[in-house]
């Protein structure tokens, strides 16, 4: 599984977020005052930040959490399953 984490700078919201993903393995931070960012974000629909997708092996979307930051043990027993 991989977590995908979409932050702006000026997100009020994003550190925590952040925090909440701390220690994770996979995952991938996008800044959605990227290119690239913009682009990861327009393809998963994400209108807010922060986001947190969390995909399957297939690119499958399995849970999200968005314009909130995650509770970092309901992220945590998402990854477990």
């Amino acid at each position: 599984m991989e977590v995908k984490l979409f932050v702006k700078e000026d997100c009020p919201r994003c550190p925590a977020a952040k925090r909440a993903c701390e220690g994770i393995d996979h995952l991938r931070i996008y800044d959605v005052d990227s290119i690239e960012g913009l682009a990861e974000a327009s393809f998963h629909g994400v209108l807010a930040t922060p986001t947190v997708i969390v995909v399957d092996s297939t690119g499958r979307e399995v849970a999200a959490w968005r314009g909130a930051p995650p509770d970092p043990s309901e992220l945590r027993a998402v990854l477990m399953n």
